[in-house]
């Protein structure tokens, strides 16, 4: 019970809402590999297992034509200043069931973290997946989080994930998303990171609109200052009539940081349109010289800028 309510205390500092007693919320609650608590709904089935040091297994299904009315909420995270946590995640949304999770990793201590996730997501006819991923990892920098996810999204499902950071260190964040998505689905990708000091952002997404009229939405906004480096590639695909999609990366850095932005549009078939737009840069000047004239100091109205552009 002390470690569990220690893991609630770190979620709520961390902006989680008030959400662990309430029995018409499912949610999970991972501290490394334990399993500090669990509750699911009808039409969710959650099962999670230890199943080597270090390492769990969990496998979310929601069963065919249920519509999950609130979010499932999931807290994971590492306590101790060091330790390891590696997530084996499997997601299953049925036919014309929707679900939205709420995900909070909290590393509030953290020294030298390890957080790996490995996810296996499909997402079946008429599904609707929505993750929503917020991260705090404290300030000291000794987080290093590595994720990868496949990603298959069924005629006329839907897919959005949405990655947050945008208070403490970040230390180092390796992403690898692709996703293949079939006709009329929708995919969407959006990632908020505020980086500072000697953080190392990397970021790779990828979705493959394969079917007539597949939708796509890649859209990055990083903001960097100080030594930190950004490496944000996006790839979006279209390989049949009227898929369409866009590439959106906007990084905002300070100081000596480094950012680099590498989008890639494919477009397979005459009947598709893929578009793309990035920008690199300082903040605006305009926008700054509007700010201070009102009584804001540069640092000030910088991260005003700043903020307004990642909480769009």
């Amino acid at each position: 019970m002390n470690d569990y309510q220690m893991m609630v205390d770190a979620y709520k500092d961390a902006g989680g809402e008030d959400i662990f007693s309430d029995s018409d919320v499912a949610h999970v609650v991972l501290e490394r590999d334990k399993i500090l608590g669990m509750h699911a709904v009808d039409g969710l089935e959650v099962v999670a297992d230890k199943v080597e040091a270090n390492k769990v297994k969990v496998k979310v299904t929601v069963r065919e034509g249920y519509k999950i009315e609130k979010p499932v909420h999931m807290c994971f995270g590492v306590l101790p200043k060091e330790g390891k946590q590696i997530i084996d995640m499997n997601v299953e949304i049925q036919k014309n069931a929707q679900v939205e999770v709420r995900a909070d990793c909290v590393f509030p201590n953290a020294v030298k973290v390890e957080h790996i996730m490995d996810a296996v997501i499909n997402i079946g006819e008429g599904g609707s997946y929505i993750y929503k991923e917020h991260h705090f990892h404290g300030e000291s920098g000794g987080v290093e989080v590595i994720a990868k996810s496949d990603i298959n999204v069924e005629a006329h499902g839907k897919l959005v994930t949405k990655f947050d950071l945008l208070k403490g260190r970040v230390g180092k964040i390796d992403f690898d998303y692709e996703a293949e998505i079939a006709e009329h689905g929708t995919v969407e990708m959006l990632a908020r990171i505020s980086g500072q000091k000697d953080d190392l952002v990397k970021i790779r997404e990828a979705a493959h609109l394969n079917g007539e009229s597949a939708r796509g939405v890649l859209d990055s906004k990083i903001a960097l200052k100080d030594q930190a480096e950004a490496e944000i590639y996006n790839e979006l695909t279209a390989d049949a009539a009227g898929a369409m999609g866009h590439v959106d990366c906007t990084e905002i850095i300070k100081d000596q940081a480094i950012a680099r932005a590498i989008p890639i549009v494919d477009v397979r078939h005459p009947e598709a349109k893929v578009t793309h737009e990035a920008a690199i840069g300082s903040v605006d000047s305009t926008q700054l010289q509007t700010l201070m004239a009102r009584g804001l100091d540069e640092e000030e109205a910088s991260e005003v800028i700043i903020q307004g552009l990642l909480n769009d």
